[in-house]
Order: structure tokens, then sequence, then C-alpha cells
């Protein structure tokens, strides 16, 4: 029985978030292998946790910049380690490599951190993306954090072109793994156009190309009103903040629902999803919730990207306000159209979302790496020499943090002896940088 263990930089939220549900599906995956499964996170526990006890994965809650790790892990010994984005295989992965050698290095990526930040600077300069932009300092340590990897599951068709052709990664290094869909779970039927109304969109506003998205439908959203007058618009998602709250308006029908207990049920409801999305990265889990419940959706390039190839969208894309009502009010109002979009995510979904291939693509590529791992790294010299060189100071300043943190020592034969040590201060320091 392989062990494998993942090191979360949160707990998996399902119902809160794209990555927290794309984690679930690649742990029930290893699950299903007859893999022993553990969960491991410095991140505090929250309210929408899933229950992975329930799942059959134990957890552990671990600490930064911390010597524990080393003895838990050593203990473990696992077979596969996984890192949930490039701060976690920054923070850790030098610890894994130190205490389990041979141990496969997986990072996930869920989607390019680089190229998000990238595409959020120059949206706030009101400019197209640079290459500067692209070359940023979180992309030398994404990069860097990819090749010293073994594998790394990439979300994105666009995002594994990217890495091929702009940062010269070698295809050994990438495995492209979109959300795994459960196509025997699909509904059979939902409810028809007639049944259907009003408009939706959908999550947590703690990301922010999300929070973007809804002050750009407080621009969107009066334009379809104008031509709509009936319909409203129901903004759900996790942790909405005061600001977002503040611009609930029954008066306008811009209705900010917070919380969804079932995601699902909510975008059923809906004739169709709205995702004005105008930077981010990764591919976009309320799209793909959308075509499993066959609920047409309007969206931007960039919302779409990676998502469909040369098949048609199931929906409309537009990539301005004027145009995105348009396309909203238009597919709103044309049920042959609305019909289509239902049929093309359907296709979609068959063609490029089939988990039971994707699974089985995946567990093949980790078995065919872990078989010749050894040759594998002596391929990747740049990864071996960046392990060597980078993350020696990373160890070096987890270790000094380490070291300040520990409680300070009194002699036994002094003044003060049989007295408790006093502790200093938490240091505050962290070698990692959660962005």
């Amino acid at each position: 029985m392989k062990k494998v263990l993942v090191i979360g930089y949160v707990w998996p939220e399902p119902n809160s978030s794209a990555a927290g549900s794309h984690m679930l599906s690649i742990l029930r995956l290893y699950k299903q292998q007859g893999w022993q499964v553990e969960f491991a996170t410095p991140a505090q526990r929250t309210e929408h946790m899933v229950d992975l006890a329930a799942e059959g994965i134990t957890s552990r809650s671990i600490a930064l910049n911390c010597d524990s790790f080393d003895a838990y892990i050593a203990e473990y010994a696992p077979d596969i380690v996984i890192f949930d984005r490039f701060m976690m295989e920054e923070q850790f992965g030098w610890r894994v490599e130190k205490n389990c050698p041979q141990a496969l290095r997986i990072l996930d990526t869920e989607d390019l951190q680089c190229l998000r930040h990238a595409r959020h600077q120059a949206h706030k300069a009101d400019r197209d993306m640079t290459t500067a932009d692209l070359f940023n300092d979180i992309a030398r340590r994404e990069i860097a954090a990819i090749l010293r990897s073994d594998l790394s599951l990439i979300i994105s068709d666009a995002e594994m072109a990217l890495l091929q052709d702009r940062f010269k990664i070698d295809d050994s290094l990438l495995h492209h793994l979109p959300f795994m869909v459960n196509l025997a779970r699909l509904p059979a039927h939902t409810a028809d156009y007639a049944s259907r109304r009003h408009f939706m969109t959908i999550g947590n506003f703690r990301h922010a190309p999300n929070w973007d998205a809804v002050l750009y439908l407080q621009q969107i959203w009066p334009l379809i009103r104008k031509q709509l007058p009936e319909a409203e618009l129901h903004i759900y998602g996790s942790y909405p903040p005061p600001k977002a709250t503040a611009l609930h308006n029954p008066k306008t029908g811009f209705l900010i629902k917070g919380w969804a207990d079932d995601a699902f049920a909510v975008m059923e409801q809906a004739r169709v999803c709205l995702a004005p999305l105008r930077f981010g990265a990764g591919i976009k889990g309320k799209l793909l919730d959308a075509m499993i419940m066959q609920t047409p959706s309007i969206t931007t390039p960039i919302g779409s990207e990676g998502m469909h190839g040369d098949a048609p969208w199931p929906g409309m894309i537009a990539d301005d306000a004027e145009a995105f009502a348009a396309a909203a009010v238009a597919l709103y109002n044309d049920k042959q159209a609305w019909l289509r979009a239902q049929q093309q995510g359907t296709a979609l979904l068959h063609s490029r979302y089939h988990g039971q291939v994707l699974g089985e693509q995946l567990i093949a590529r980790i078995e065919a790496t872990a078989a010749g791992l050894d040759q594998h790294r002596l391929h990747n010299f740049t990864g071996s020499m960046l392990r060597h060189h980078s993350m020696m100071s990373t160890k070096y300043m987890s270790q000094w943090i380490a070291a300040k943190n520990a409680p300070s020592r009194q002699a036994d034969n002094g003044p003060t002896a049989g007295v408790a040590p006093r502790r200093r201060p938490v240091e505050k320091h962290c070698a990692i940088n959660p962005l």
C-alpha cells in the first residue's frame, strides 16, 4: 500500500472554492487506489472545511518553521508527497527531501499564481499584461518550485502552453489535470427553460478575481436590467465582507445572497450564469458547475481560457460591459440558443472533463515517474541545482526562525534554578510568503 502525504495551503473547502473541490477530487482518487492518504496543513481550521475523516483520510496540523515536521514525516514515511501550491513546496520541500529522499514530490499548482498576479497588476493599471508583468518575483518562486518538483499538476492547457513556451519547462515535469467530473453522477434532467428565472453568479469573495467580477457587475447589471426590468441577479459566495453585503439592493434586483448551502441547486434555478472575470488564471469552477447543471453562461475570454479548446462555448463570450450585457439579454430571451448552449456544455464535459479517464492518466503518470525516479531526476539538472542553492537558503532561514521561536533556556544551577523558564514572544517572521 502506497502512503501519500498531501501538504495543504488551506483545509479543503469543496463548497467554497474550485480549488477545494479540485483538491478533494484528487484525495478521493488516491483513496480509490487503496492508498493510505493523510492531509497536513499549517492553516487554521475553518467552518466550511470538509470532513476528511468521513472520506477515510487522516489529517494532521503542522507548524511552519519547526523541526517537529522532520520527526513527523520521518515517522510517516510517505511514498508520495503532494504540495498544494508552490508556497508549501518552498516551506516543506527541503524537509521532505532530507527525511524522505525517495518520496515522489508532486506540486499541485491549482492555477499559476504568477499569471494571476501579473494580470491583476495590469488590470489595476488599465493596460494589457506585458512580459515584464509575467516575469515577476512570484514567477521566479513558482517556476523554481515547479523545477524542484518531480511532477507538477497543471489545471489548464493554456497554462501548460505558457510554461512550455515562455518559461521553457520540460514536458517531463508537467502533467495536465483539469477538474475531474464524475460523469456517472451528472443529472439526467434539470429544470427546463420556462421554469428557470433570473441570473446568478457564485464565487468565494476572498478570491480577488471574484470580488472584481462583482464590482464589474455593478456596471453591467443596469444595462441588463434596463432591458429585463423584472430580472434579478443573485450573487452567491462564501465569506462575503461588509463591503459586499452593502451592495445588496432589492430595488434594482442586485441581490447579495452570500453562502449557498447547495451550489448546484442555486445554479439550476437560474436561467443564465454570469462570470465577467477580468483577470485570473486556471479554469473556473463556477463555469464547470454551470455545465454540470445545464445552465448556459456568459463569460469573458479570461473566464473561458483553457476550458473549451476549439469547441463552442456553452453560452457566449464577451469582452466589454456593453457586449456582455447584450449577450446576457440575448441568451436569456432566446430559448433555442439556450438549448444549444446546454448541449454544448454536456459535450464539453464528456470530451475534456471525464473524471475516470483523467484519473487513470494521472495514476499512470505517477506510477511511471516513480518507477524511473532516479533517471527522471538525473535529467532535471536545473531542479537539482535549485534545490542545492535556493533551498539551502530557505532551509537555513527556517532553522533560524525555529531557533528564535524556541524557549529560552535557564542554567540549571543559577540563581533561578527550579523556576519555570520564560518563553520568548513568538517570532512573527516566517520563511514563507503567503502572497
